[in-house]
């Protein structure tokens, strides 16, 4: 029977069915195999995609990278230092108002979905359907987390699978309370702030628990595009974002509605970049100390809590007296021109009276732009502002133009007139705030450098550190880098070695020329007094106060240079010192901080402890790594240790260092200047504080005529101490037991009794060592010394 036979054998509405029926199956099977294929399809890529994906049972101790925080002696945070700025902190320190501001706006549905929020996917299509493109998305907190842990930021199709695994994956092993504290100390906030500690602190320079709702709101509304809203670019922008979170938390019951008009109205007080920025030096040099000890993994990624020494009080009155002296100084090097000179045609009108909504305030230092020469004074604009530059608030810019000699004001008044030009762009000090003028007096950076250190010399603690007059202008530290010749500033060595041989401040020495011969090369030396004068017999407290070259070469020689190099290097110094009678001239370049310590060791009855800028150092756990109390170690006698105090308390009363008596405390030290007046140094202090100034060009040019350590350093030194030393208690010098006081001829330093009429002076003297009855010895002023060699680098 053929095929068309049995056809024709079945009824037409039977077959009709039979036909109708295996349409409808192949269909069926035909959609069921498609689907059954896309699933098997999306299973197997999913399988792939799931195949490389990173494990996730490391997640609950998972350490992201923190930042490192440095903190003053007070708990004051200092500096940081860090690859992202991050400041761990557990959820339960997380204000609650933050989780809901930040629940509301990025995943009101957290806490009911298991990282994939179908409701919110779907919800998002429909309004980016509605609206014609993507306005919306639909990316669960859990998302986001994974994505910011383990994924790029790329929009592919394969990404955003994985970001889906990875999501449901995380929630299967991690709590909604962990995934949460992940998410908050992970996301970036703008400004360099990762999490919402270091935000807070960013934006707003607060800790956590000290947030408001509305600055916990602005937060919120950052990590969707720190970028666009941040207050510094786009504050009204910024302003909405925080309006849209805090309707978000209306909405989902996390605010009343007075609560969030309430939080709207709020002013925002922002902290500005950099404003953290403290003492740039010093933790500058700390972080070389940390990574020198730890590694930069661990300083930078490791979170590390580090105390310093530093007394942040002492600090600004440090950077303050730094600063100051060398204006001074490089004011008394003449005027050098205006910084530029501008076309004034092109200068925008000056507003009267616009110097407070301009954030002028008094003692900025700013650019301006002079606009007018008038009889006595010159108009200048800052910005937007009138400026008044009077003649009297300029007056030392006359050497330039008549030098250093004194001149009728009329004709000093103009010569200024010629001084300044409209449209020179000079530096200018704000001195007063008027309704319609700002009074300026005229400033110029210098170029002049130096560096300052100050310790506690019973602990060996830095307690200030300024490396430089502008960190950014120079970060090299020359507080602690730069080696100089410390010329008078190392004798108090010198006489400290000799008091240590059994000498005592009342021994003569003779100050005299004297030459120093080569006999083979036919070249001689001869060192010469400040002045060149030169006083005969004195006694050894006198050379000292006086800074008597000719004296100290003198008892350099007596006392042997090999001796007191030793003795340097008992109290601390350890640059390379010259083995020739020029180190009494203080010829060898040291470190100031070098120096400094190696007061400090006189200062603290002997005992040396090396100066120390860290106090403890403790990992993000809380594990202490390290801590320094400052180990004493006793190096010299306290006799001595007292007797060269003694010797530099008169220094500060009749000596070099007399401006320093307006302290009205017991203190001692001593100035040091160098050949040509390149470096002018005072190193000094009390027994509680010991501070150590350094004044000097870096190319080591002449800081100029008279720019002694008296005149360059000693100033700073005197402003910096009479701020720091208000938060010392005052102490005297302890005298040690093994000590006596005599009183003897200061002409012989025998006892007084034996020259009958004239005065005495009562010295000390080690028991056992006091001078017996006898004459003065007494010698020729045209006494020569010859030497097989001439000193190296003696003049």
């Amino acid at each position: 029977m053929t095929d068309r036979q049995i056809y024709r054998q079945f009824p037409r509405r039977q077959l009709s069915r039979r036909r109708s029926w295996r349409w409808w199956q192949v269909a069926l099977l035909s959609l069921g195999a498609a689907f059954l294929s896309g699933i098997l399809g999306l299973g197997g890529l999913a399988w792939h995609l799931a195949s490389d994906l990173p494990p996730l049972d490391q997640l609950e101790t998972y350490q992201p990278s923190l930042v490192t925080q440095v903190y003053s002696s007070d708990q004051q945070r200092i500096g940081q230092f860090f690859i992202e700025r991050r400041i761990q902190t557990p959820l339960a320190e997380i204000p609650e108002q933050f989780r809901r501001a930040m629940i509301a706006v990025e995943d009101v549905r957290f806490f009911e979905h298991p990282g994939l929020d179908y409701i919110g996917m779907l919800r998002a299509a429909w309004t980016n359907v509605r609206r014609g493109g993507k306005v919306e998305g639909a990316s669960t907190i859990t998302q986001q987390l994974a994505r910011s842990l383990f994924l790029s930021s790329e929009r592919t199709f394969d990404r955003k699978i994985r970001e889906l695994i990875l999501a449901y994956q995380m929630e299967l092993v991690l709590t909604k309370d962990k995934i949460l504290e992940l998410y908050l100390n992970q996301i970036y906030f703008g400004q360099g702030a990762y999490g919402i500690a270091s935000a807070a602190q960013t934006y707003f320079g607060k800790d956590l628990s000290t947030l408001t709702t509305a600055e916990a709101a602005f937060l919120a509304g950052l990590p969707k595009a720190p970028n666009n809203y941040s207050p510094f670019k786009a504050y009204d922008r910024a302003k909405k974002r925080q309006e849209h979170v805090l309707t978000r938390m209306e909405e989902a019951g996390f605010l009343t509605a007075a609560e969030r008009t309430e939080a709207v109205a709020e002013t925002l007080n922002f902290r500005r970049p950099g404003g953290e920025q403290a003492a740039l030096y010093f933790v500058e040099h700390v972080r070389q100390l940390l990574v020198a000890k730890y590694g930069e993994a661990l300083v930078y990624k490791g979170g590390l809590k580090v105390v310093t020494t530093l007394n942040m009080e002492m600090q600004k009155a440090a950077e303050t007296a730094f600063a100051a002296g060398l204006r001074e100084l490089d004011k008394r090097q003449g005027w050098r021109g205006p910084l530029r000179t501008v076309d004034p045609a092109v200068l925008t009108p000056s507003v009267a009276g616009a110097s407070a909504s301009h954030g002028l305030k008094t003692g900025d230092y700013r650019e301006a732009v002079i606009t007018k020469v008038a009889s006595d004074h010159f108009l200048a604009q800052i910005g937007p502002v009138v400026a008044r530059l009077a003649f009297q608030d300029m007056s030392w810019a006359k050497r330039r133009l008549t030098g250093p000699d004194p001149m009728k004001d009329a004709f000093v008044n103009s010569n200024l007139k010629q001084v300044l030009k409209p449209g020179d762009v000079i530096e200018v000090l704000v001195k007063k705030l008027d309704r319609d003028v700002v009074h300026v007096q005229l400033e110029q950076t210098p170029l002049v450098e130096g560096g300052l250190i100050a310790l506690e010399p019973g602990k060996g603690a830095i307690r200030a550190m300024v490396g430089g007059y502008d960190f950014t202008r120079s970060e090299y530290n020359r507080a602690v880098q730069a080696h100089r010749q410390p010329g008078s500033a190392f004798k108090p060595i010198i006489y400290a070695a000799a008091l240590n041989q059994g000498m005592s401040p009342a021994s003569m020495v003779l100050d005299a020329p004297i030459v120093y011969e080569q006999e083979l090369e036919e070249k001689t030396w001869k060192p010469e007094n400040y002045g060149r004068k030169f006083h005969g017999m004195v006694s050894l407290r006198e050379a000292l106060a006086r800074s008597y070259n000719l004296a100290t070469v003198r008892l350099l020689d007596k006392v042997g240079v090999r001796n007191v190099i030793e003795f340097a290097k008992t109290v601390g110094i350890t640059s390379p010192l010259a083995a020739d009678l020029s180190l009494g001239l203080g010829s060898s370049s040291m470190g100031l901080l070098e120096l400094t310590s190696a007061y400090a060791v006189l200062f603290n009855e002997g005992n040396r402890i090396e100066p120390y800028a860290i106090v403890s150092v403790e990992d993000n756990a809380g594990t202490v790594l390290e801590l320094e109390d400052g180990q004493a170690l006793p190096v010299i006698s306290k006799e001595t240790a007292y007797g060269i105090t003694n010797m530099m308390e008169d220094v500060i009363q009749k000596g070099t260092g007399q401006a320093a008596k307006s302290i009205g405390r017991p203190i001692a030290g001593k100035t040091g200047t160098t050949n040509d007046f390149i470096n002018a140094w005072f190193i000094g202090g009390a027994p509680n504080l010991v501070a150590g100034v350094y004044v000097g060009f870096d190319d080591s040019r002449s800081l100029g005529e008279a720019e002694t350590g008296a005149h360059a350093a000693l100033p700073i030194w005197i402003n910096f101490m009479k701020a720091s030393l208000e938060q010392v208690p005052v102490m005297a010098f302890t005298v040690p037991e093994g000590l006596t006081f005599v009183n003897v001829n200061p002409m012989t330093g025998l006892p007084d009794g034996d020259q009958e009429g004239q005065g005495g002076t009562v010295e000390l003297f080690i028991k056992g060592s006091e001078p017996t009855q006898g004459h003065p010895r007494r010698v020729d002023p045209t006494d020569f010394y010859k030497l097989d060699h001439i000193p190296e680098g003696a003049q």
